[in-house]
């Protein structure tokens, strides 16, 4: 079967777990039940699809599968910036208690990180990806330590609230965020499209980029910026799920059996909208909320990556 007609099926797939998840046990009041899974069902394709994309993107860039956006830092900057607002303002605060500027705020510092993380490796000749690699682990580090000492330090009521953030949940998401997220993928998305063409050709690495023409580090660096923005509006819209990316993209890999990146992205993007329905399905109606996607996603995914990182071991 072709990696086309193989699409095709995690569409049907993805389209029935919808229908699925949002007309199954269906009674009550139907007027506000309905908009409400309606809306996580679109949250999920937004976070599920953002995730996928860029991890893909990245996956190409570093032109490693077992690598994926988190090494950045930007999960922990999160958690960061949530636990300075909860220790500096308290939980009860405009930032805390209004969704759209925690939203905001949270998006913003990622962002400006990102860039400013960007511009000071890329400013010399000599600094490469593998650099920029480093340092995002080691800043992450920094983040989650710092983040680990400022919770001791805090009330234990607004502990419980930072605790919160540091899991994803899809049953309280903003409405108003669902859409401003839709919007600023969407413009996402159509920045990237001017760098789309060299994607199949990063695959093949630096030098063969380079020899081919490709203007290897504009090129790397634009694509950069569009996974730290991709990666900050699932984060900050739902909460970080670590091992999402590196579980779907791999899968994608190995169902597709294709290199044409269209078809993987799309493919990795259908993958994980397929498992966060599943998983939120199985959260809802099995666990009956007991336990949260984030948990489920990241035992599934931890799992995986020993095993990629064993089957690396093997072929070395």
């Amino acid at each position: 079967m072709g990696y086309r007609k193989k699409t095709i099926i995690l569409a049907v797939i993805a389209l029935l777990l919808a229908i699925l998840f949002i007309f199954y046990d269906l009674h009550g009041n139907i007027d506000y039940i309905l908009p409400r899974r309606v809306i996580k069902v679109v949250a999920i394709i937004l976070t599920g699809g953002a995730i996928a994309f860029s991890t893909a993107i990245f996956m190409t860039i570093t032109n490693n599968r077992i690598l994926t956006p988190s090494v950045l830092g930007l999960d922990s900057l999160y958690l960061l910036i949530q636990t300075i607002i909860i220790f500096v303002f308290g939980s009860r605060s405009l930032v805390m208690m209004n969704s759209n500027v925690n939203y905001l705020v949270s998006i913003g510092f990622m962002v400006l990180f990102s860039l400013v993380l960007y511009q000071l490796l890329f400013k010399g000749e000599k600094n490469n990806i593998y650099f920029l690699l480093l340092i995002g682990m080691i800043l992450g580090t920094f983040f989650g330590s710092f983040t680990s000492f400022m919770q001791v330090l805090i009330d234990p009521n607004e502990f419980m609230v930072a605790q919160d953030k540091m899991f994803a949940s899809i049953n309280n998401v903003n409405t108003n965020l669902v859409y401003l997220s839709m919007a600023l993928i969407i413009g996402v998305t159509l920045y990237f499209l001017r760098f789309y063409k060299y994607l199949d050709v990063l695959a093949l690495g630096k030098d063969h980029a380079v020899n081919l023409g490709v203007p290897y580090d504009r090129v790397v660096k634009h694509l950069l910026i569009v996974v730290a923005v991709l990666i900050s509006i699932a984060t900050a819209l739902i909460g970080p799920i670590t091992f999402l990316g590196l579980l779907v993209v791999n899968l994608a890999y190995e169902f597709l059996k294709t290199y044409r990146h269209f078809y993987l992205i799309v493919g990795s993007m259908l993958i994980s909208i397929i498992a966060l329905l599943g998983g939120q399905f199985i959260v809802e109606k099995v666990f009956t909320f007991v336990t949260t996607i984030s948990v489920i996603i990241n035992f599934v995914g931890g799992v995986y990556f020993i095993y990629l990182l064993l089957k690396e071991n093997k072929s070395w």
